[in-house]
């Protein structure tokens, strides 16, 4: 069982013979922690994606049966792997069974160089009182809120993704400073370098002051649909939100985005994009592919 803050293993076979790909497909989705597994499983497996990036993934929990669900998820999809560890979930495991709570990403290309940003400003909400008793519905939690960073070579080209799942229990203004401590990781790597941020931001990211914040980044929206909820209605009288977002900068041309309203194994909506002309060693490749017939 996970003792350490980062998980990785890798199920996917060499790709040393793959066909170069004229563009990368890129799912982010908060899972629900997994809960079911077989529906996440099916959407996934049937998206073709290069990267997935998934929050709400649990580790040994109760809940979703003591399982690792990245590591299911991979094993059957046949993926490779990076874990995040966010949380303790202490009413879902034991002193001597611990469960977790987490970021995850895959990919069935090489993942490379994993590592975890703490926000440094995080909501006191899940820490344990003394007088609330650990049962699940109070979801008392030892960690805090972070980004996974992680690096996916594919066929020459470097992505570097940071997974991001911002707090729920606090004020936009504690989410955009959180987000803005992964704009300033992305800011010390070259502007040339591709940097996709995704996940689940908590958060209108159409607001002008989160646009701004991305622009200053040199970030664009890459699924712009802030109109279109990624999140199911409630009820009646509370609609659904649109909080999950992805954002790129670099060399590259985005396109395809889409929120997938058909799926039903979350609370969320998956959403989806493509990367056209990554680079200039992609771009090669696929007009000699072209060339060649």
């Amino acid at each position: 069982m996970a003792t350490s803050e980062i998980i990785a293993e890798n199920f996917a076979p060499a790709q040393w013979l793959s066909w170069p790909r004229s563009s990368i497909r890129i799912v982010d989705w908060n899972i629900d922690r997994g809960l079911q597994l077989r529906s996440i499983v099916d959407f996934m497996g049937d998206t073709n994606a290069d990267v997935f990036i998934l929050q709400e993934v649990d580790i040994n929990a109760r809940r979703t049966h003591h399982l690792n669900i990245a590591q299911e998820i991979a094993r059957k999809l046949r993926l490779n792997y990076v874990f995040g560890r966010e949380f303790v979930e202490l009413a879902q495991g034991s002193k001597t069974s611990p469960a977790y709570h987490g970021q995850a990403t895959l990919s069935p290309w090489k993942i490379s160089k994993p590592r975890i940003i703490h926000f440094q400003q995080q909501s006191d909400f899940w820490k344990p009182r003394w007088y609330k008793p650990k049962l699940q519905r109070f979801q008392e939690r030892l960690g805090g809120r972070i980004a996974l960073a992680a690096e996916i070579s594919i066929q020459g080209v470097s992505i570097i993704c940071h997974n991001l799942h911002l707090e729920s229990r606090s004020n936009d203004e504690l989410r955009l400073a959180q987000l803005n401590e992964v704009l300033q990781d992305a800011g010390f790597y070259e502007s040339t370098k591709l940097v996709v941020v995704a996940g689940d931001l908590n958060l209108n990211a159409s607001k002008s002051v989160v646009t701004d914040a991305l622009a200053r980044a040199g970030f664009r929206d890459v699924v712009p649909t802030s109109r279109v909820p990624t999140t199911p209605a409630r009820n009646l009288l509370e609609a659904g939100r649109h909080i999950d977002w992805a954002f790129v900068r670099g060399p590259v041309q985005a396109d395809a985005g889409k929120v997938h309203r058909s799926v039903r194994g979350s609370d969320h909506y998956p959403i989806s994009f493509e990367l056209r002309s990554v680079d200039s060693a992609l771009s090669r490749r696929a007009e000699q592919r072209k060339r060649t017939g």
